[in-house]
Parts: structure tokens; C-alpha cells; sequence
């Protein structure tokens, strides 16, 4: 699978506000303590999504297992990767998804997890679309020299079902706010399986 040259110029020349997952957490952390999030939509409702967000994130950070099968697949891994999560603090399905996939990157020492922000990186989004929408998280795989291995986005097939189901239903329909509520009981009861089988059904399809 062939990384588009452009894609390969934005990423070999850096991308922007790359960092860590514990960089992630504790930039997060610190704009809530301002009352702020990322991006530039700092509206009332995404600044209190992003600290619930950052009470779902500290929870899976603490409760989260990797599966010894998907372990196993990872630890197979033999060459460097970088890992490449798009992501935004005030994202619901990032910070259901997110912790896992850290977790995932932290059993083999040849993977290098990279956060960026969707809104600061709209170059790199642009080759990521979900059914031609900006939708997040964005989880890229790439070898040691930057060729794309596989991509996944932005959430569970069963959620993502959710979400398309709900968007398709006749008015008056359940508001965003109900089916948000919903989606976060599926994730919830989850407990990241889903996301497991699908991490495991990608890497194994790499080998």
C-alpha cells in the first residue's frame, strides 16, 4: 500500500504538535484547568465533553488489558513502527478508543505512538476522510520509511452502526445528546473487545 508523496512531504517534514500519549494526557489536563480545549472551537459544550472525556480516559488508563492474542501479534511485530493517532481532546469516541490503542503501542518497543491534532494537521486529515467527513480518531500504521501499512477510523463497526443507524432515522428522531449517552453505554459495556478483535484482525492481516 502506497503512502501518497504528499502525505510522505508533510510527515517526513514533521508534523505539527506531534507528541506522546502521556504529552497528550497532561496537555489535556492542563486546558481543562483553564477552563479550555483544543482546537478553536472553545464553546461551553465541547470544553465539558473534553473533561468528561479526561474521566473516561483516566478510567481505561487504569482498567484497560490488552488480549494475549493481540499481544502476541504485536510483540510479533520485528520492524520499526510509527504509529499516528489524529485525534482532538474534546472527542468522545477518541478518548473510548485511544487509551486502548497506547496501551497496544506500549508492548513492543519498535512502535512509536504519535498524537496529533485533527485541527492543526488538516494536511495530513485530508487523506483520512470517513466517508468524506473529518471524523476522529484516525489511527495510520506506518513502516520504518513512512509507506502506509493500514488505517482505521473512527470507531468500532458496532458503534459506527450507531451513529449511521441514528443519522438515518425518520424525524422526530432521538437528539445527539440521547444517542451520545447511548453510544458511551455501548462503549462502556465494550469494554475495548471490539476494538481488540478489529486491532487484531488488522495487524494479523499485515503478517
Amino acid at each position: 500500500m502506497k503512502t501518497p508523496a504528499e502525505l510522505i512531504q508533510f510527515l517526513e517534514s514533521g508534523m505539527h504538535g506531534s507528541m506522546t500519549y502521556a504529552d497528550y494526557r497532561q496537555m489535556g489536563i492542563a486546558l481543562h484547568a483553564e477552563g479550555r480545549t483544543t482546537g478553536p472551537n472553545q464553546s461551553a459544550d465541547l470544553v465539558s465533553y473534553a473533561k468528561m472525556n479526561e474521566q473516561r480516559m483516566h478510567r481505561l488508563d487504569k482498567t484497560v488489558t490488552i488480549v494475549p492474542e493481540l499481544t502476541a501479534v504485536l510483540k510479533a511485530i520485528s520492524s520499526p513502527q510509527t504509529w499516528i493517532v489524529i485525534t482532538e481532546d474534546w472527542c468522545g469516541d477518541a478518548a473510548q478508543n485511544v487509551p486502548a490503542l497506547a496501551k497496544m503501542a506500549a508492548i513492543n518497543p519498535l512502535i512509536n505512538l504519535r498524537l496529533i491534532l485533527r485541527d492543526e494537521n488538516p494536511q495530513i486529515m485530508q487523506h483520512f476522510l470517513t466517508n468524506g467527513g473529518t471524523s476522529i480518531p484516525v489511527f495510520i500504521v506506518l513502516n520504518e520509511t513512512n509507506q502506509l501499512l493500514a488505517h482505521w477510523a473512527p470507531r468500532p463497526a458496532p458503534a459506527q452502526k450507531m451513529l449511521i443507524d441514528w443519522k438515518k432515522a425518520p424525524e422526530p428522531k432521538m437528539s445527539f445528546a440521547d444517542f451520545a449517552t447511548e453510544l458511551h453505554k455501548w462503549y462502556a459495556h465494550d469494554k475495548t473487545v471490539t476494538l481488540q478483535a478489529e486491532m487484531l484482525s488488522l495487524f494479523s492481516g499485515l503478517n
